[in-house]
């Protein structure tokens, strides 16, 4: 890319009376030709990887203690279906919370968690504690 800048003859009338002058434009010295030019290395140019920005929000204490009690009852919930399916690492079924509260009344949500916790390793009485449990935590949400 080159950018030129080169002397102008304007008229001027108060200096002159109306003769015509050189005004010289020139910002900076010229080295030849009275022209001016940048040249950019767009070679040398690298281009970086943008920095990650995240953005954090502030929470009042009353909204953030129903973040940690939400939070509380899914780590809960978690550890509970390791337990029941013998994992150490990703559970076989996986329990959405808004989706369990979503459903209308406790006899539904006790068929869907019934539905979706069929194939657990451990006994009916274990998969039946954790579903009174969980029903009573997903009532204090």
């Amino acid at each position: 890319m080159e950018c030129g800048l080169s002397t102008a003859t304007y008229p001027n009338s108060s200096a002159n009376g109306g003769s015509p002058t050189a005004v010289n434009m020139e910002r900076s010295p010229v080295k030849s030709n009275k022209e001016l030019h940048v040249n950019f290395e767009t070679e040398k140019v690298e281009i970086h990887e943008r920095k990650k920005k995240f953005l954090t929000a502030k929470y009042g204490t009353h909204q953030m203690n129903l973040i940690k009690k939400r939070l509380g009852v899914e780590m809960w919930m978690y550890d509970e279906l390791q337990f029941l399916f013998n994992s150490t690492d990703d559970c076989e079924v996986e329990l959405d919370l808004d989706e369990l509260l979503d459903i209308d009344g406790d006899s539904g949500r006790r068929n869907w968690l019934k539905e979706k916790l069929i194939n657990a390793k451990q006994s009916q009485d274990a998969v039946k504690k954790f579903i009174d449990e969980l029903m009573s935590r997903a009532k204090t949400l």
